[in-house]
């Protein structure tokens, strides 16, 4: 598996007048899970897709460090490169199976071993049965999960989720977890946005802010979890 560290310098993002942030300098390693917060509209999901390459800065420059073989897998999307997770996924005119097959027909050339992996992202997001209906049948937070699965199959260096858990229940978000672990243990990094604390955001130990056009950054957070709840602080 490919693994990337990024790093970027006088990275800034401009709306005509309007300075959305200005970071001189940002660093992601493998296996890094960072937690991305500020309040709505400075500027997170527009970092995301600056660090995804979806977006241009307005100043700065992003090298990528790649520390394995780089293979082109699709539209612009790498085996071991940088996935963006939208809340919303985009989801093909087609199958909950061919959803997730879908960037593995060039990775894959055996189509057992593409129909193997695929069952088992399924498997994995608890959406093994559903494999063989439409996307159109989907609920919200069934829908993430075939998106975490679609990235999952990938192999990323880099995860971004951005807001991934907003519409998942518990059991969603459980098993989006799964996936995760399974990807940081690989050496895939993580940076994840959520306007609520949870199993998710609970892997994470770095934390960025925006505040005020600058990116804050806390590092070896302590996590305590509520017993009586599944809820999550960061101490």
């Amino acid at each position: 598996m490919t693994h990337a560290s990024i790093q970027a310098l006088d990275l800034s993002v401009r709306f005509k007048s309007r300075l959305l942030f200005h970071i001189p300098q940002l660093n992601l390693a493998p296996r890094d899970a960072i937690y991305l917060t500020g309040d709505n509209g400075v500027g997170k999901t527009t970092l995301l897709k600056v660090l995804a390459g979806l977006q241009k800065p307005t100043t700065g420059t992003i090298n990528i460090h790649q520390h394995t073989f780089f293979k082109r897998l699709f539209s612009g999307c790498y085996e071991g490169s940088i996935i963006y997770l939208h809340q919303t996924p985009y989801m093909f005119d087609a199958t909950v199976f061919n959803n997730v097959c879908y960037g593995l027909r060039y990775a894959i050339k055996d189509r057992q071993k593409r129909r193997n992996e695929a069952i088992n992202a399924l498997r994995m997001v608890g959406l093994e049965t559903l494999a063989n209906e439409h996307v159109s049948v989907l609920s919200g937070g069934e829908r993430q999960r075939v998106a975490m699965a679609r990235a999952w199959v990938l192999k990323p260096s880099v995860l971004l989720m951005d807001e991934s858990s907003a519409s998942m229940d518990q059991e969603s978000i459980n098993r989006q977890v799964i996936l995760a672990e399974d990807l940081l243990s690989r050496g895939t990094s993580l940076v994840i946005t959520s306007h609520q604390q949870n199993a998710l955001t609970a892997l994470c130990r770095r934390q960025w802010t925006i505040n005020d056009t600058q990116l804050i950054e806390r590092a070896e957070l302590q996590l305590v979890k509520d017993t009586n709840k599944d809820n999550y602080a960061y101490a």
